[in-house]
């Protein structure tokens, strides 16, 4: 089977999920904040190996001759469902802007967290050393998109979001 075909869930949730439960989530998504300094290297590579990751798929099958199969199967299973609560916990901010419910209250970042453990999953099935290498560098250029991010939230909520930063991690 091919690898190309483990980005349909993904693409569902991500665009089609959250459009229907709300208009404006996807532009919410899609904002990225004012970078600077080596956040704009950073931001270009998340954006190549975003891309990368989507082309790669096309190229990879899905192998199940192995226990990397149920792994990868169980990982990518699990990072759907997270995608799922965190796109639609993302949709419903609270009345200032700031996700606070659902896994926001685990996670600052749950939906970069689900595409990480998702993508992970597309690894583990298609057992790709090089679909390894590039979520990784995503990953890394994730984390400076993430800095980003913060300091906008700190300008734009200030001591409320310093607050649920002192209450929730990152990450996990």
């Amino acid at each position: 089977m091919n690898g190309f075909l483990l980005l349909i869930p993904f693409i569902l949730i991500r665009f089609g999920f959250l459009s229907i439960l709300n208009k404006e989530g996807l532009k919410r998504a899609a904002f990225f904040a004012p970078l600077i300094g080596r956040e704009k290297a950073a931001y270009l590579f998340y954006q190549i190996s975003n891309i990368l990751i989507f082309i790669y798929l096309f190229f990879l099958k899905i192998t199940t001759d192995s226990y990397w199969f149920y792994a990868g199967l169980v990982t990518y299973g699990l990072g759907i469902l997270l995608c799922l609560a965190s796109v639609s916990n993302f949709a419903k901010p609270s009345e200032n802007g700031i996700n606070l419910k659902g896994l926001y209250r685990i996670s600052r970042n749950p939906m970069y967290v689900s595409y990480f453990i998702y993508f992970l999953g597309c690894v583990l099935l298609t057992r790709s050393w090089i679909l390894l290498t590039i979520l990784m560098v995503f990953q890394i250029s994730t984390h400076w998109i993430i800095l980003s991010e913060e300091r906008w939230c700190i300008k734009k909520f200030g001591v409320e979001y310093k607050n649920y930063m002192n209450k929730v991690r990152r990450y996990i």
